[in-house]
């Protein structure tokens, strides 16, 4: 039986997604508005985890 390994890195620890968007701001304030490679791998990460630690919304029916 074959498994799927993650390659991604959790997060040490669970912070909001209003904890992430600030890094990420500052990653664009530090950078001058142009990301280098190192920086918007970076920034992909940040997106990532910004995007987990948004609250699952429910539709309502």
């Amino acid at each position: 039986m074959l498994h799927n390994m993650s390659t991604t890195l959790e997060p040490s620890s669970e912070r909001s997604a209003a904890e992430v968007n600030e890094e990420i701001r500052a990653l664009w304030l530090r950078s001058g508005g142009t990301l280098s490679g190192e920086q918007r791998a970076e920034y992909q990460r940040l997106v990532q985890e910004w995007a987990e630690a948004l609250p699952e919304r429910v539709e309502a029916a």
